[in-house]
């Protein structure tokens, strides 16, 4: 494999971890808070909300339904506004990142109901406030959860910012599909791929070892 080729690919891994990196920062700030009150706005909960809860229950379901490659292509005036083009890395982090707040959102959500409600029973019998609760309990305690759930938003990421190379995203789809495909190159397809494997199992190697040790139980064990 030539040099240029290499360096192809080390520009193309970069650009793959900036889009990644980037989208998964901005969709988890939302994501998160998002998935908390999801969690929490239910009838008789701690911000009882229930028909606010339906309506983001339902533009969350919304967009998690929606196939991420007819995603990208359905917002692209909404990219090309906060982007100001359609096409390369900063465009494509637009897409991710739409698609990674509802994502985030329902596994924050499914973590956090994991949480034993006696403790939150317990933290309202003793004062605490709705918002130290979510801090100091919920949070607290689901927090091995939330490592595995932003685990998984980052190694789907790395899948989704693959296919965004289809559109000219720019990274390591966009090279597999230039080079791999359309001139045939199968060993920079061959490269892509192994590339894309390494980053995944390195994610999920961290994501795994943090959530271990962020898990009480595992410690006391």
């Amino acid at each position: 494999m030539s040099p240029e080729i290499l360096w192809l690919i080390a520009k193309a891994t970069g650009q793959t971890v900036h889009m990644v990196g980037v989208a998964a920062l901005v969709g988890s700030l939302i994501g998160v808070p998002l998935g908390v009150f999801l969690a929490t706005s239910g009838r008789g909960e701690l911000f009882a909300a229930p028909v606010a809860n339906r309506l983001i229950g339902l533009v969350v379901n919304a967009t998690r339904s929606t196939p991420f490659i007819i995603l990208v292509v359905a917002i692209i005036p909404f990219t090309r506004l906060i982007a100001g083009t359609s096409i390369g890395t900063s465009a494509a982090i637009v897409p991710l990142t739409v698609a990674t707040v509802p994502f985030v959102a329902r596994l924050v959500e499914a973590a956090v109901r994991e949480v034993d409600p006696g403790l939150v029973e317990a933290a309202r019998a003793m004062g605490a406030t709705p918002l130290q609760i979510v801090r100091k309990v919920l949070l607290a305690e689901a927090l091995p959860g939330l490592t595995l759930a932003l685990t998984l938003t980052l190694v789907s990421l790395i899948g989704y910012s693959a296919m965004v190379g289809a559109v000219g995203g720019g990274g390591l789809g966009d090279l597999g599909i230039r080079y791999g495909y359309q001139r045939f190159m199968p060993d920079v397809m061959a490269a892509v791929v192994v590339v894309l494997i390494v980053l995944v199992q390195l994610v999920q190697s961290a994501g795994d070892r943090l959530a271990r040790h962020f898990d009480k139980r595992g410690r006391r064990s």
